[in-house]
């Protein structure tokens, strides 16, 4: 048993077939029971849930306040979620780039829009302990 806590997530969609289909065969996640409502999803060893709505999903207007998604803590991976998602031409609301080059908090970023608006971020930090630390460096996102 994983004594470390799990991610949940659950997030909206209009479409169960579309969203298994990017979140499974796009991303690669796991695909664990579903419903005519819902379908649970393992997203990297988290936990996120897609619950069917009928509602309008409202675009963002940019990716702040709300997005979501992975600190990979290998470069190698990130690259290969990155290239997966080329592969697999998923809609990149933002390209592979590097945030703060040269300092504590450098990092590759990219951003992926699903088909229902929601975006979600892939990072990889170069340092380690600007994941949670370096408290004293105020850059955060790209405000």
């Amino acid at each position: 048993m994983n004594e470390q806590p799990i991610f949940h997530l659950a997030i909206p969609v209009q479409d169960l077939a579309i969203a298994k289909a990017f979140y499974g065969d796009g991303l690669g996640c796991e695909i664990g029971r579903e419903n005519n409502q819902a379908m649970i999803m393992n997203f990297y060893g988290h936990q996120v849930v897609a619950h069917l709505t009928q509602d309008p999903i409202a675009p963002q207007k940019g990716i702040y306040p709300r997005h979501f998604g992975l600190i990979f803590t290998e470069e190698a991976n990130w690259e290969a979620l990155v290239q997966r998602a080329k592969e697999k031409e998923l809609s990149f609301y933002q390209e592979p780039k590097m945030r703060f080059p040269g300092q504590l908090t450098e990092h590759r970023t990219a951003f992926l829009k699903d088909p229902f608006g929601n975006l979600l971020e892939f990072k990889f930090y170069r340092h380690y302990e600007a994941i949670f630390a370096a408290r004293e460096l105020a850059g955060i996102g790209d405000r």
